[in-house]
Formats: C-alpha cells, sequence, structure tokens
C-alpha cells in the first residue's frame, strides 16, 4: 500500500494548477510512515489522488511531485524517460549548435526536482539536491551515462540546500574517472577550462551563455569593467568583441587562476585584460574615488538572496553596487547588470536599479532584458524556475 500524504481542505489549488511543492503546512497528515525520498500519493481533503510525490520528512518543502498521473509508475524506467525527455529538448535548441556544454536537466522544469545535470564536452556534472533524487541516484546515474554517452559523471552534491533536506555534501567521480582536473569546452568559438571539482555550482555558469554573447556585440571599442568576473567569462567575450580594455575585478585567486588560464586559451590580447582581485564593493569605491570611467560595465554577483526571507539584505547589496557602477559609467555608457537570486523578483530587482540610478544622480533607461539561456527552460506552472534576470541599462 502506497503511503499517503493528505491535504488540508482547500489547499490543493496549487497542486490543481500543477505546481509541483508541497509545503508541510498544506499536510492534514501522513497515512503511513515514508522515509527520505519515498515515493507517496497526494490526496485533497476530500480523498481525491491528486500526484505522486518524493516525500521529504526535513524540508519544508515536504513533498516535491513527480508525476500528476496517480496511476504512473515511478521506477528505474520512469527516470530513464524523463531524462531521455531531457536530452532531446535540448538536442532541438540553438545552443546546442554553438557549444559543447550544456545543462542537460534542469530539475522541476524538467520533471525531475532536485536534479541538476551539466554537460562540459564529455563529463557530465550531476548535482542531487532533494532526498527524492537522492533515493534515486543510482538509477538515474545509470540512465545518464547510458543515454547521453558521456566517459565520466562528477557528482557535485555539495550545495547548502541539501543540508535542508537532512542530506550531508558528497563529491567526486561517481562513473568513469577523469585525471584532468579541468575539462575544456567551447562556447561560441571561445575556449574555456572548467574546473568541475572546485568551481562554483557545476563549474561553470552556463546560463549565462547568450548573455555573454551579447555583451561580445557590445564590446567593441569600449573601456569594460567586469564585475564578480569569476573564471572570466564575460571578460574575455568582451575582449573578443574588440573592447578597448577588460578590466576584471574578482575577489578568489583560484577563480582568477582559471581565468587567466581561459585567456590563454584563445588567440586574444592578453595585454588588454587586468585582472584585480579585491572585494568587488570596496574596489568600487576606490575605482569612485579616482575618477574612473567604464564605457561598459557587468555586475553578475553570485546569488545574494536565495529565499524572499533574504530579499531585503540582498536589496541593499543589490543598490549599493549598482549605485557605484553608474557612478563609474561614462555618458552613453551600458551597464549590464543580473541577479541570479531567487528571492528577488524581476519587478523588485529593476525598482532597486531604478533607486540606485537615482540616487547615483544618472538618468538611464532599460534598452533590453536578460535570462538564462534556453537550455534553462522554465515550466510555466514553475515560475519559481526563472531565476536569473538582467537589465542592459543605457546611461544618458
Amino acid at each position: 500500500m502506497t503511503d499517503t500524504v493528505v491535504l488540508k481542505q482547500g489547499r490543493e489549488k496549487s497542486l490543481l494548477r500543477r505546481h509541483p511543492w508541497v509545503f508541510s503546512g498544506a499536510i492534514e497528515k501522513v497515512a503511513g510512515k515514508p522515509a527520505a525520498g519515498d515515493t507517496v500519493e497526494v490526496k485533497s481533503g476530500s480523498g481525491k489522488p491528486l500526484a505522486l510525490a518524493a516525500f521529504s520528512p526535513r524540508s519544508q518543502i515536504r513533498a516535491r511531485v513527480w508525476t500528476f498521473n496517480p496511476e504512473e509508475n515511478v521506477d528505474a524506467s520512469f527516470f530513464r524517460k524523463k531524462i531521455e525527455q531531457a536530452i532531446h529538448l535540448r538536442n532541438q535548441i540553438a545552443s546546442s549548435k554553438h557549444t559543447n556544454a550544456i545543462r542537460l536537466v534542469h530539475g522541476e522544469s524538467d520533471g525531475l526536482p532536485g536534479l541538476i545535470v551539466d554537460r562540459y564536452a564529455d563529463v557530465l556534472v550531476a548535482q542531487f539536491l532533494a532526498a527524492g533524487v537522492e533515493r534515486w541516484r543510482d538509477e538515474i546515474l545509470n540512465a545518464l551515462m547510458d543515454l547521453s554517452g558521456c566517459e565520466a559523471i562528477f557528482e557535485r552534491s555539495d550545495a547548502e540546500v541539501r543540508k535542508l533536506e537532512g542530506l550531508q555534501p558528497r563529491t567526486g567521480f561517481v562513473r568513469g574517472n577523469r585525471n584532468a582536473s579541468r575539462c575544456p569546452i567551447v562556447e561560441h568559438g571561445l575556449s574555456f577550462r572548467v574546473d568541475v571539482a572546485q568551481g562554483q555550482k557545476t563549474g561553470f555558469f552556463l546560463d549565462q551563455r547568450e548573455n555573454r554573447q551579447r555583451v561580445r556585440a557590445l564590446a567593441a571599442e569600449r573601456e569594460v569593467l567586469d564585475c564578480f568576473s569569476y573564471s572570466g567569462g564575460f571578460a574575455i567575450a568582451a575582449l573578443a568583441g574588440g573592447a578597448k580594455r577588460v578590466d576584471a575585478v574578482e575577489s578568489s585567486a583560484d577563480a582568477i587562476e582559471i581565468a587567466k588560464e581561459n585567456l590563454a586559451a584563445n588567440p586574444l590580447d592578453a595585454g588588454k585584460v587586468g585582472f584585480v582581485q579585491a572585494d568587488v564593493f570596496k574596489h568600487l569605491r576606490v575605482l569612485r574615488d579616482k575618477a574612473a570611467s567604464y564605457d561598459l560595465i557587468v555586475l553578475d554577483p553570485p546569488k545574494l538572496a536565495p529565499t524572499a526571507a533574504h530579499a531585503a539584505n540582498a536589496a541593499r547589496a543589490y543598490k549599493d553596487v549598482n549605485l557605484l557602477a553608474f557612478k563609474l559609467l561614462a555618458p552613453g555608457g551600458l551597464l549590464a547588470t543580473f541577479s541570479c537570486s531567487g528571492g528577488v523578483s524581476a519587478e523588485l530587482f529593476q525598482s532597486i536599479v531604478a533607486g540606485a540610478a537615482l540616487d547615483a544622480g544618472a538618468e538611464a533607461k532599460i534598452v533590453e532584458r536578460f535570462g538564462a539561456a534556453a537550455d534553462h527552460p522554465v515550466a510555466l506552472e514553475f515560475p519559481e524556475g526563472e531565476y536569473l534576470k538582467g537589465l542592459l541599462v543605457l546611461k544618458g
């Protein structure tokens, strides 16, 4: 007999709209004794079957939906089919024609809550971030190896969110093996070395692929400042686009070393790039005090608000860094500013940037909006999947 989660009366509305999360506060009772990751049937308060979901007793998101068809079997073949569908989708999008690095599985939007899989050439990097995919880990890894044709899978299940699921961090090669610490990839003709073991997230920010290409197209003959440069993606793209000069600011010495490797892997004039190891907020104040000026500034900070509860503190940091950028931006200059914080909505982010421009005494207008690359799809019923937002702002 399947363990069952029964919702409180009237709390089935989100599931009827096919939203895949069931929060603890919506649950009336749990029938049976499901363990972490076990499949449970979700029923309305009146007893109507609504979905099959993965149970997570430690998380506020108590169940994550596998399928809205209560008659479907959640087994190894179920996960193989979901992964097949995800790979097929990536093969259809234009991005796959310009790179050998792509997101193959994007969690809830691919019907696999808590699973992230990125492909870097012939190596997959997988993150198991929820109890459900943790329960089916071996079956998922087997399907990934079989369907992707890759040589190896490196696991990066070390994100903080695993703690909320009661899961311990885990990293390392789990299928196949590779001696190289860097995976060489190509993106729109540019070469990068991805550190799958120690790099941020899975090693490279694939969601910014098309935005890097856009910055490349805008960079010709401009003085560029790339903040939170990480492994140099935007800086190298700007240089490839014909920038006069690029200053790349990053706090991590290890990231700067990777950025220098990436620069050396491309036939570009390395003398036009200056890497600065510094806290971005402090360094922007130094540049302001020196009356420095740039024609194009990129702000791509790390996640400052993982949830809405962190939004207030994050808003102050976003405003501070954008205000400093406006002060450094020459008249007619462009600011490409981003937020990857799920707790900051697109509307709030625009309001923050508008406030920063006002306080900086800058007249500015939005000329373009940015989002994640197409291999990071967003299910219509799961707007939380649209975490990356960006604005291209022209200073008058």
